[in-house]
């Protein structure tokens, strides 16, 4: 062989690939200026939630905000990771909107965040001498003015040596030297909107409850006005000692400690208000059975909870599947006709309908008792049994059709050659019905039956569009009714009249989520709709 050979053959083999670069450093094409935009203001978006978490100390919330923009711009910048590209914003939205969600809604299920418990402990110390609170004797009266920003308000105190000073409950004061005083009044003050005495008329309710505390040591008092021209120093009955962690009682000598319940307490028992925040274990949830005029309310709520959802499916799923049996028949004239009636109730707004129902069933006034049974007065929605069959009743009538819908597709997609083996074999109609075609409907109609079920434990707008909850316990703290599933009295409880309790709320949340969870899982595999053999 000669030595030329092995140099033809080298030069003919083909040349490897260039290696591409990690970052799309040198494409200026137009999807790629649309990336580095969109990117740009997602970085924006980024940036402006990082310096706000930095301003409140939300460092956990910071944290997450940069990993998740440094994560963004690697993802999107390279010509790697093809599937993250896709995964990645449906990953962040999962984290953001279930993750964390479910995981805050836990931790403040251990917790005793109520009303009068919303906030930490210095806040607590803080509201507790800005309410109890007298003038200072000798104090002089200051020209005050009152100045929003961010739809806050502040105090500005023009003192005797004529300096300007702003703060709220919040913000303790400070100097405004910038601020621009018109004789013995504050004109002007960058940054704020100064009210005028229209304004301050309108808004009296919050100006008359406007504080703001001389230093960060609550116990130097507080600057209060009654009108927002005029004001004065003010301190309380009550002086916070931090190195023992009490509040004295300046009048009376009483001492009041911190108990476990978040609660100033004294030796008598007690309890000064507000509170703050503490974590109560599983008191929450110990609740729900007893130790509360709540426990026999949230066990009634949940059987009644696990009944309307499966009777509400089989109600509808029942009634749907004969009126798919019967309209399905091509002897019926007119059958598409009749099926584009059907689905008129679920086409209507549910909430519409279910306000229709409820006039139509009110006691003294509806179509029911003064139109079809001649001015009787039913209690449909007042008495306990029958609110809870006008309730099914009025859910059945706004389910049916999509039952319908399915069952007709589901029979629509039987095969013929089944059918007709049935017919064969010798089976009635009635044994092709119970043998043949409601097996094979349940299977392809099980995944959506426990969905329906699921939608119909959470079914809070019917409940509380039609009864309301009610009729309600008598003698409760909070008005719980009979017709309340576990959704409604999670509303009630978090956001009713009275005492909000937050962490109850959010326990009976995640017992929601955890009956649904189950059921929904072991449904969908016993079903096999889960893809397992």
């Amino acid at each position: 062989m000669s030595p030329s050979q092995p140099t033809e053959a080298k030069a003919l083999e083909p040349e490897a690939p260039p290696k591409k670069k990690q970052f799309d450093r040198f494409d200026l094409s137009v999807g790629f200026w649309v990336k580095i935009a969109l990117l740009a203001l997602i970085n924006a978006l980024g940036v402006y939630g990082i310096m706000a978490a930095w301003a409140v100390g939300s460092w956990i919330t910071l944290g997450v905000v940069l990993v998740t923009l440094i994560a963004t711009d690697y993802i999107y910048l390279s010509r790697r990771f093809i599937p993250a590209k896709y995964l990645f914003p449906g990953l962040v939205f999962l984290l953001i909107y279930q993750v964390f969600v479910m995981g805050y809604t836990g931790f403040v299920s251990f917790t005793n965040y109520s009303t009068g418990h919303n906030s930490t402990k210095q806040d607590a110390i803080t509201q507790i001498l800005a309410q109890n609170q007298k003038r200072v004797p000798g104090s002089p009266t200051e020209t005050t003015a009152v100045l929003e920003k961010n739809d806050q308000l502040y105090l500005a105190i023009l003192n005797q040596e004529g300096k300007v000073q702003i703060g709220n409950l919040e913000h303790p004061l400070q100097a405004a030297d910038d601020a621009v005083v018109n004789g013995q009044k504050i004109t002007e003050v960058p940054g704020y909107k100064v009210l005028t005495f229209a304004e301050l008329v309108k808004d009296q309710g919050r100006v008359a409850q406007l504080k703001a505390p001389v230093s960060d040591d609550p116990n130097d008092g507080f600057y209060v006005t009654t009108d927002g021209t005029k004001g004065y120093l003010a301190k309380s009955d009550f002086r916070y000692d931090k190195e023992k962690d009490e509040l004295v009682n300046t009048t009376d000598g009483s001492i009041y400690r911190p108990n476990k319940e978040g609660l100033f307490e004294n030796e008598a028992g007690k309890t000064i208000l507000p509170g703050w925040r503490v974590n109560v274990g599983f008191k929450n949830y110990t609740n729900m059975a007893h130790g509360s005029d709540l426990a026999w309310p949230f066990v009634n709520s949940l059987i009644w909870s696990f009944a309307f959802a499966f009777l509400s499916v089989f109600t509808t799923f029942a009634f749907g599947l004969l009126l798919a049996l019967v309209f399905h028949d091509k002897r019926i004239r007119g059958r598409k006709i009749y099926q584009s009636l059907f689905i008129l109730p679920y086409a209507f707004p549910a909430f519409l309908s279910t306000l229709v129902w409820k006039g139509m069933l009110n006691t003294k006034f509806g179509f029911f008792n003064q139109v079809l049974l001649g001015g009787a007065e039913i209690p449909w929605l007042t008495d306990g049994w029958l609110a809870k069959f006008s309730v099914l009743s009025v859910n059945l009538w706004l389910g049916f059709p999509y039952m319908f819908l399915i069952c007709l597709g589901a029979l629509q997609a039987l095969p013929d050659d089944v059918m007709e083996a049935a017919k064969i074999d010798g089976a009635g109609p009635v044994r092709t019905l119970m043998s043949v075609k409601l097996p094979l409907i349940l299977v392809s109609t099980m995944p959506l039956l426990i969905a329906s079920f699921a939608f119909n434990f959470n079914n809070f707008s019917l409940i509380y569009m039609l009864t309301g909850g009610g009729p309600n316990y008598p003698g409760l703290s909070l008005p719980l009714g009979e017709t309340d599933i576990l959704i409604s009295l999670v509303y009630k409880i978090a956001f009713g009249p009275g005492n909000q309790n937050y962490g109850l709320a959010s326990a009976l949340s995640i017992l929601i989520f955890l009956v649904v969870g189950v059921i929904s899982y072991f449904g969908l595999k016993r079903s096999n709709a889960m893809g397992d053999n």
